[in-house]
């Protein structure tokens, strides 16, 4: 195990992760890895493990999570979405612990009616807490081929990335008194469901059951990340596997262009930005963006 002495503060913290946890990579069998939840069969693994599919018709959704907790790392997941008229339907995909203090990181895909673009949906729960919205109509149709969807955790920031292509950054403002999700294990979690009080134009648009089934694939699902062992304290320590793509501090130069290139021609909307929400002023981490 390498040493830490006379590292402190945030440099310290990035240390004992490195040095005191397991970080694991898999290769996307979703029977080892995953559990169907809810949904009566309406969640299917087939392909020998290699595919998932969730549905959606009018008696209910379906959704599934990670047999195993995970504390740091990256985690990549590849999408297909429903397609056709997909009005009313979210497809959620996300990090969280558990109870009214839980953590969260959440990708949610907002259906809409054919022919008009899919909305994004992203926020960062902490403590409970979470109103971090951020939503981006995305370059390409996420409905006619897979893409991937990545999250990359570290005691430092939380990056969201689209096929590798980085699109939100929430740094740990912790040192200004906001909270950071770093203590608790989350589990991946998917569904699909219906909010059609308002996922699409905010409710007015309603799910049409007419086309139901909807249904989502999920494919070629990757960890990079620590896995709890279920104490207190730590992971236990065993041979690291690293990855120089989520391990480095801060994006490069081409990183932090490409996501400035993103928030400028897809970003529709911002909870840092939104004055007449804040009107006593945005909240203290929307001083820590790129």
């Amino acid at each position: 195990m390498g040493s830490c002495s006379g590292v402190v503060s945030m440099a310290f913290m990035a240390c004992l992760v490195m040095n005191s946890l397991v970080f694991v990579a898999y290769g996307g069998d979703f029977y080892q890895d995953f559990d169907l939840t809810w949904g009566d069969r309406r969640g299917k693994i087939f392909n020998g493990g290699k595919l998932l599919s969730l549905s959606l018709d009018s008696v209910s959704g379906s959704g599934f999570q990670s047999k195993k907790e995970y504390l740091f790392g990256r985690i990549d997941m590849q999408l297909k979405l429903v397609a056709g008229n997909s009005a009313g339907t979210v497809t959620a995909y996300y990090l969280s612990s558990q109870g009214p203090t839980h953590d969260e990181i959440d990708f949610e895909f907002l259906g809409n009616l054919s022919g008009d673009p899919y909305i994004l949906h992203t926020n960062v729960f902490t403590q409970g807490k979470g109103n971090r919205e951020q939503q981006f109509y995305l370059w390409f149709d996420p409905t006619r081929n897979f893409h991937t969807y990545s999250i990359i955790w570290k005691p430092q920031h939380i990056i969201f990335l689209v096929d590798n292509i980085p699109i939100r950054v929430f740094k740990n403002a912790e040192a200004i008194g906001v909270p950071f999700p770093k203590s608790q294990p989350m589990r991946i979690y998917s569904s699909l469901w219906n909010a059609d009080d308002w996922a699409t134009r905010g409710g007015l648009v309603k799910t049409d059951w007419t086309k139901a089934p909807f249904t989502a694939y999920y494919r070629n699902f990757n960890a990079n990340a620590c896995v709890w062992s279920g104490t207190s304290s730590s992971c236990a320590k065993t041979n690291s596997v690293s990855d120089g793509a989520w391990e480095t501090n801060e994006l490069d130069a081409p990183g932090r262009r490409r996501l400035r290139w993103v928030q400028k021609y897809f970003m529709i909307y911002n909870y840092c930005n939104d004055l007449k929400r804040f009107p006593q002023g945005v909240p203290a981490e929307c001083q820590h963006r790129f």
